[in-house]
């Protein structure tokens, strides 16, 4: 896992489409049994190159009820975003993950997650890639049908502050889908 977390820090593919340049972020040692799948750094993770050093993060280890050292314990949670670079500011905030990462890298690093039990699918990009035809029409559909993914994938909105007003107007997340999030995590960090 060290030579390939080296290789994937390096990593230059797309480079010229970076405004920031590269700085790929992923977190993982082998015998992770959780692997949190998100969208890409923004400007505070790449500052700074730690996962989720941010609003969102903050709120995603909140729906976990996990610590913070518990959240970056890489034998126990890894942390691959579907791109790894910031990939620049759109319209309504960051642009989409750059395409390159996820094919180039995904696999190479799942086949080294030996002890994987639970794969958080974190926003519609992560979804949309590792659940294909699985998809239900909206992610507020396919979050609803969360259980259909259990046991390998949990499926969840971003927790990005920019997401509240889903939030509220979907209050069966927090109410239905986070204290089943929170057993499992509990669950796999008894056994850890």
């Amino acid at each position: 896992m060290k030579a390939l977390l080296q290789k994937i820090r390096k990593c230059e593919i797309c480079k010229e489409h970076l405004p920031l340049g590269p700085r790929p972020i992923i977190a993982a040692e082998s015998k992770a049994k959780i692997l949190i799948i998100g969208h890409a750094p923004g400007t505070k993770v790449h500052a700074s190159g730690i996962p989720w050093d941010d609003q969102s993060g903050k709120q995603l280890r909140k729906w976990m009820g996990v610590s913070e050292d518990l959240f970056y314990d890489e034998t126990f949670i890894a942390q691959m975003p579907m791109g790894f670079c910031y990939p620049g500011k759109g319209k309504s905030g960051d642009l989409p993950p750059r395409p390159e990462c996820a094919p180039q890298w995904h696999q190479q690093v799942l086949d080294q997650l030996v002890n994987l039990e639970m794969v958080l699918l974190i926003g519609q990009h992560s979804q949309r890639f590792y659940l294909k035809d699985r998809l239900y029409k909206s992610l507020t559909e396919t979050v609803a049908h969360f259980d259909e993914y259990l046991p390998q994938h949990f499926v969840m909105p971003h927790p990005s502050p920019r997401n509240r007003f889903w939030l509220r107007k979907n209050p069966w997340f927090e109410e239905e889908v986070i204290p089943v999030l929170q057993q499992k995590i509990e669950q796999l960090a008894a056994t850890q």
